[in-house]
């Protein structure tokens, strides 16, 4: 695809969708949409959980691809509202997806690790969000990211960097968890695979988003925040919420960027 090649992002006020919204509008034509957080006035207002505002806004954006990064991402409030979890995560997808259909648009979802074993509701919404991605007539892409860092223009959001972010403004002390191990996915690295797999028309497959090395809260806080004199201070949580561990990424046989 050229640089004319139009975009839309369902959910670019996110932290990860306003960091690919101004990644990717250089490169081409991206229209975002928010639900509650307008963070550029050029944003689109779309309720996901609404099928005919979701038809309307796809059919008169008319998008070559659709990036799907709109969810709750919380496994505690999934947990808690499990209702609107599956209408947010799942059934929306749903919506998404058959509008797509209908303008001819391909389909890249941001997926998770989690949805490999889904071990929770979160988990187990994204897994079947995952198979209505792949019903797509006309090409699919689903990136699947672990715990995600880097600067994104949302810097309200309660994500793990953001958290970061507000440790440095502060200047405090941090206490971070060293129980749960992971393989980080750094957000400039998904803008920059999407680029390529657009451009290369690299879609019909699952993309594992990873560094290779093994980290805890605790790795990534200390190597962020110790240069700038916060001190780190580390505890274990004994937090083994969607554990991921290197034989798991091997398992998949998918592609990893």
């Amino acid at each position: 695809m050229d640089d004319k090649t139009k975009i839309s992002i369902i959910g670019a006020s996110s932290y990860v969708g306003a960091r690919l919204y101004f990644d990717l509008k250089s490169k081409f034509i991206v229209v975002g949409t928010y639900s509650s957080n307008q963070l550029s006035k050029n944003f689109i207002y779309l309720d996901i959980t609404n099928k005919k505002e979701v038809e309307k806004v796809i059919n008169d954006i008319r998008p070559n691809v659709i990036i799907h990064v709109a969810n709750n991402a919380s496994a505690k409030w999934c947990d808690t509202y499990p209702e609107k979890a599956v209408l947010l995560n799942q059934t929306a997808t749903q919506y998404i997806a058959d509008s797509a259909n209908k303008v001819n648009a391909k389909l890249i979802y941001i997926s998770t690790m989690g949805a490999v074993k889904p071990s929770n509701l979160y988990g187990k919404t994204k897994s079947k969000s995952e198979k209505i991605i792949k019903t797509s007539k006309y090409g699919y892409l689903i990136l699947r990211p672990s715990l995600i860092l880097g600067y994104s223009p949302n810097t309200t959001n309660d994500r793990p960097f953001n958290r970061l972010l507000k440790n440095l403004d502060e200047g405090v002390s941090a206490v971070y968890d060293t129980s749960w191990k992971f393989q980080p996915t750094y957000i400039r690295h998904m803008s920059e695979v999407i680029t390529a797999c657009i451009n290369n028309k690299i879609f019909n497959r699952s993309i594992v988003i990873a560094v290779t090395e093994m980290k805890s809260r605790y790795d990534t806080a200390r190597d962020i925040l110790t240069p700038f004199g916060i001190k780190v201070t580390p505890v274990d949580a004994k937090d083994s919420t969607f554990e991921v561990f290197k034989d798991d990424l091997s398992e998949l046989n998918y592609p990893r960027l």
